[in-house]
């Protein structure tokens, strides 16, 4: 019955339905991601990334499943846009670029004209330009990416480290793909493509759907979670100081309450760098400026929890959080309890003291 089916058979079965559904896929997740950030200012980068992704994996369908050999002229250009937009994203979370918008969008058009003028060209260095053109920007992505979370300065506190985390997967995806095209350059040239077929299937097709989840969730800029520290060095006396302004300006205006709250923001409120607050936090506490500020969210939240008589989420929204994972998990990480639990233990020992002292 296997014997049946011949090699090319079976390839087919894997290039028609699968690149299609990844397609399908990744257009539901735009659609997700246009409607839970629609009150907020979208990141048109990341957005563009995933419906490129979704464009990328039809075209992988047609091409490697129809047979529509046109399409091999302009996926490797659409392919040269990728990273581009995945460093413009990641630059929309680390700094405000002062460059004009044509200036920006003219640089980062340089790969898809290099790969364009190619094609006509000397079609044999598609292959090595393209493995060029991501190793290169996942490089440039990392080196935005040396100071941690905090790099990301103008990203909400809640959602800097899931974004860093996401971040980094977006650098090693583009890494992963830079690999598989070399395999495949290599596999073309030795083995007359008898394994390219099924690499460019699946790999592609994992690459595709990593890029688009890590932008999106780097766009989203949600959940945190906890990250890798070095070794802090010694606190310095000009950290103290530092962390004395920032501590005064929290406590006198609550500046933590707000939801939109970043390093940036912070700095122009105190008038203190931004590299400067951030150091000074990872060195004197051992954190990084996000969990120094979900420190403060949590210790209202267990004032209010106790003291009165709040619903969880009215007390989640009045102290600066957006969403119930966020504020259960860093609730977990500064208690280790869940906030019911913590204010029910609380009830059973107020009640607990009273009977004492009856």
């Amino acid at each position: 019955m296997m014997a049946a089916y011949s090699p090319r058979s079976c390839q087919a079965m894997l290039f028609i339905p699968l690149p299609f559904a990844v397609a399908l896929l990744l257009l539901v997740l735009f659609v997700t991601v246009i409607r839970r950030d629609e009150e907020a200012v979208p990141n048109g980068p990341f957005l563009a990334l995933i419906l490129l992704a979704a464009l990328q994996s039809v075209l992988s369908g047609l091409r490697w499943g129809y047979g529509v050999q046109a399409i091999g002229l302009i996926a490797p250009v659409i392919a040269a846009m990728v990273p581009p937009l995945a460093y413009a994203g990641v630059s929309r979370l680390v700094r405000t670029n002062r460059r004009p918008l044509p200036a920006r969008v003219a640089l980062h058009a340089i790969p898809a004209a290099l790969i364009l003028l190619l094609t006509a060209v000397w079609r044999e260095a598609i292959d090595i330009a393209l493995v060029l053109v991501f190793v290169g920007y996942a490089l440039a992505i990392l080196l935005l990416m040396r100071p941690g979370a905090d790099a990301l300065r103008l990203a909400p506190f809640e959602g800097a480290v899931p974004a860093y985390r996401a971040i980094i997967f977006t650098a090693a995806a583009l890494c992963l793909s830079a690999a598989i095209d070399t395999f495949v350059f290599l596999d073309f040239t030795s083995a007359h493509s008898a394994r390219a077929l099924m690499l460019i299937s699946i790999g592609n097709l994992a690459v595709l759907v990593i890029l688009g989840i890590a932008a999106a969730a780097a766009s989203r800029s949600r959940a945190p979670a906890e990250m890798v520290e070095t070794a802090p060095r010694p606190e310095t006396s000009a950290d103290k100081e530092t962390i004395a302004a920032v501590d005064a300006l929290m406590e006198a205006r609550k500046l933590y309450r707000d939801a939109n709250l970043n390093l940036d923001r912070l700095a122009r409120k105190t008038g203190i760098p931004a590299r400067q607050i951030s150091a000074a936090i990872n060195r004197a506490m051992d954190k990084n400026v996000s969990q120094y500020v979900n420190d403060y969210r949590i210790g209202e939240a267990c004032r209010l929890l106790a003291g009165t008589g709040k619903s969880v989420t009215e007390v989640m929204f009045e102290v600066g959080f957006q969403t119930k994972s966020n504020f259960n998990r860093e609730f977990r990480r500064v208690t280790d309890m869940t906030p019911v639990a913590w204010r029910q233990r609380k009830a059973e020992g107020g009640v607990s003291s009273a009977m004492d002292e009856l």
